[in-house]
């Protein structure tokens, strides 16, 4: 074996360290965007505008939603991974943590400073939990499905959906503001490159125990060993070309 050789346990041990840590941040960076007060990300209007009509905590909210989108998976035919599942607790676990810690911002400067602290970190730990390929999201699989069962681009599929649910969320009671537009800007451009940073070696699929086979349909391009480690685009509108995306760049805005 070379001395440069990383054994395959070891890629699986960085695989798990990343999928939680990256999850723990996830969940810190949305608190931090709810405590600077100037606007949330897509979901996180969502979540609270939910949270102030039930009075349930955020994160708690933040669970409930993602296990019903998680039931959404089964009429599209999308198979949760670890990393599924583990995002529908851990996220909202480390949220409520966090803004129990946390206390609300005073002053402007302040404010600015944790909203940029919070994208920051909500793109280091979209990296980490996405190059960590135990599969997508609750909310990303169902943008990913839709895409593969409806034929439509991940481009149209991913504006209808944050389109609805930012409007769902602010007529609730979630917060919109300079905060959504910087994260909708930022998160793509920060994300990819934590992507290459955080990338981990081999095949992930190999590492798992499961042969990876990616079969081409009418509508792009699957997964059949159900890990995420593949997931297809259709063509975007207007193109006849199948492409085929890998998990970061299906997820990622386009």
């Amino acid at each position: 074996m070379s001395i440069t050789a990383v054994p395959r346990g070891a890629h699986l041990t960085r695989r798990l360290i990343q999928l939680y840590v990256g999850l723990a941040l996830y969940g810190a960076s949305s608190a931090l965007l709810v405590r600077a007060g100037l606007g949330l990300e897509p979901w996180g209007v969502l979540h609270q505008g939910l949270a102030e009509r039930t009075g349930l905590s955020i994160g708690v909210v933040s669970i409930i939603v993602g296990a019903a989108v998680l039931l959404l998976w089964i009429p599209i035919r999308q198979r949760p991974g670890l990393g599924t599942v583990s995002n529908v607790f851990a996220v909202g676990i480390a949220m409520d943590g966090t803004l129990a810690l946390v206390p609300d911002m005073r002053g402007l400067a302040a404010q600015i400073a944790v909203m940029a602290a919070g994208v920051v970190v909500n793109g280091v730990a979209t990296g980490l939990y996405i190059a960590a390929r135990f599969g997508p999201g609750p909310r990303d699989g169902l943008m990913t499905g839709l895409h593969l069962r409806t034929g439509r681009s991940i481009r149209l599929v991913r504006t209808l959906i944050e389109v609805a649910v930012v409007a769902t969320g602010f007529l609730l009671g979630g917060t919109l503001g300079a905060g959504t537009v910087v994260y909708a800007l930022a998160i793509g451009p920060l994300a990819q490159f934590f992507l290459r940073f955080f990338a981990v070696g081999g095949d992930p699929a190999a590492e798992a125990g499961t042969g990876a086979e990616v079969t081409e349909t009418g509508t792009g391009t699957e997964d059949t060993a159900g890990d995420g480690a593949a997931v297809a685009s259709a063509p975007d509108d207007g193109d006849t070309t199948v492409t085929a995306r890998t998990p970061e760049q299906a997820i990622l805005p386009q």
